[in-house]
């Protein structure tokens, strides 16, 4: 199963949320890859620690030889790098890609990570790909190639605002480019149950009939210590009560994925 975690509003969590369900698909033993699309590379710091090297293959190299000439390109696996967890592995991020946008853009290479993908189905169980924010090339790319749409949403009324025009956005790229897609759900994260404001907007979510997905990830300065420490919430504190949420979550999708196209 191929996921995308994605919001056009900044600081909602994505990288948290991505790098968090992947390391619990590891740790159940599924064989697991993160891609990391963003140029701020919180990922990627995220699952190999500050001294990431910066020689590593990266997915800004992977996207940099569809510009040349070459007789073949090298498999997307060539950019994949282990992490220090068993079964998960990671597709870096490069300030790169920032640099290459405009250029794949202007070379129509939106379907290059479809093909990647498509490559890697059999090497892995769960693919999780975290995204800018911004509805670029690479979030593009990324939503036509996933089966499934994450949407981080951080109880704030601003990013309740954006959010219809994002579900817009995807219904849009899953009618012209992508009949697989669906969007899995919304991850409320931040969550604070006894403010009266979180809980009227995630009360008006569910009234309107949107994807609203159980349970909600709280509030916990524990995440800060995981970033801080390069470990995912699974590895530093497994029985903290933010990790059994990230946990229940990972679980409650696990239905939809066995109902869905079943992964190679």
């Amino acid at each position: 199963m191929q996921h995308v975690v994605f919001n056009q509003k900044g600081g909602v969590g994505k990288s948290t949320i991505t790098c968090n369900l992947a390391a619990i698909s590891a740790s159940q033993g599924l064989r697991t890859l993160v891609i990391d699309l963003d140029s701020q590379g919180n990922s990627s710091r995220y699952l190999l620690g500050a001294d990431m090297a910066d020689e590593l293959p990266n997915v800004a190299e992977f996207f940099e030889q569809s510009l040349k000439f070459t007789v073949r390109d090298k498999p997307a696996s060539d950019y994949i790098s282990e992490t220090q967890w068993p079964h998960l592995d990671l597709l870096p991020s490069s300030p790169l890609l920032d640099e290459l946008h405009s250029k794949l853009e202007s070379r129509h290479k939106i379907y290059k990570l479809r093909d990647a993908l498509e490559q890697l189905a059999a090497d892995y169980d769960q693919i999780y790909i975290d995204t800018p924010p911004a509805l670029n090339f690479y979030t593009r790319s990324a939503l036509i190639a996933a089966q499934g749409c994450l949407i981080p949403f951080d109880c704030d009324d601003f990013s309740r605002r954006a959010l219809y025009t994002l579900l817009e956005n995807v219904q849009e790229i899953k009618a012209d480019h992508n009949k697989h897609l669906e969007v899995e759900g919304i991850v409320v994260n931040q969550f604070q149950p006894r403010a009266n404001l979180p809980q009227r907007l995630v009360q008006e979510l569910i009234d309107e009939g949107l994807p609203v997905l159980q349970p909600y990830l709280g509030a916990s300065v524990k995440i800060r210590e995981s970033h801080e420490q390069f470990k995912p919430m699974i590895y530093l504190e497994p029985g903290h009560k933010l990790t059994q949420e990230f946990v229940a979550l990972h679980d409650a999708l696990l239905p939809k994925k066995k109902s869905g196209k079943k992964s190679k």
